[in-house]
C-alpha cells in the first residue's frame, strides 16, 4: 500500500488505522501474532504528522475503557516484512477481524 496524499489526507488514513486494528492489545495483532514485531506504531514524516496522530490517538482513546497502546514514532528506514507475510491472507493465511464494524470510504478512492 502507498499513500497518496493528493487522494487521501493523512487525518483520513489515521481515520482508517484506527478502524482497522484493535489499538488497546500489547505486542499482538491476533491469536497468532505475538511478538514485538507485532506492536501497534504509527509511524510520522515529520512534526505535523506527529501532531496529527496524536491528537487522533487521545480522540480514539475516548472510546476505549483500556488504555492504547499504539505507539507514535518518526519514521526511519522501511524494512519490508518477510516474504511469507507478504499478501498473506491471499495466500490463504489464517484472517480474522478485531474491531472493523463499518465500510471505509474514502473520497476519490
Amino acid at each position: 500500500m502507498t499513500f497518496a496524499p493528493e487522494r487521501v489526507s493523512y487525518s483520513q488514513l489515521l481515520d482508517v488505522f484506527w478502524q482497522l486494528h484493535e489499538p488497546t492489545s500489547f505486542d499482538d495483532q491476533g491469536p497468532y501474532e505475538r511478538g514485538s514485531q507485532y506492536r501497534s506504531a504509527i509511524f510520522c514524516h515529520d512534526a505535523d504528522q506527529a501532531a496529527l496522530a496524536t491528537a487522533s490517538r487521545a480522540e480514539v482513546q475516548r472510546l476505549y475503557a483500556k488504555p492504547i497502546r499504539t505507539e507514535i514514532l518518526a519514521a526511519t528506514t522501511f524494512w519490508p516484512a518477510e516474504e511469507y507475510h507478504q499478501q498473506y491472507i491471499a495466500k490463504g493465511g489464517d484472517h480474522h477481524c478485531h474491531v472493523f464494524t463499518r465500510t471505509v470510504s474514502l473520497p476519490g478512492v
